[in-house]
């Protein structure tokens, strides 16, 4: 069984920057594993290599655009 690591973190919003508290997993290596949010009225934002996070006020489509606006644009198959 891979050991996980898990710490507390402080992420932005992806959209507006508003702060949020988040429990971040990471494995030995140091690659994200999975996330909670801990702060109120917040959401994490599905992508794969990396914690993020959105107001819950923010709708998807100006949260998708966020994230491709700072990472480009996804494929479906990346791991």
């Amino acid at each position: 069984m891979t050991e996980k690591f898990t710490k507390g973190e402080m992420h932005g919003c992806i959209v507006c920057g508003k702060l949020y508290q988040l429990y971040v997993v990471n494995d030995a290596s140091g690659r994200f594993i999975d996330a909670k949010v801990m702060s109120s009225g917040g959401r994490l934002v599905t992508y794969a290599i990396r914690p993020l996070v959105a107001c819950d006020k923010h709708a998807d489509a100006e949260i998708e655009s966020a994230v491709v606006r700072a990472y480009g644009k996804q494929d479906e198959d990346d791991d």
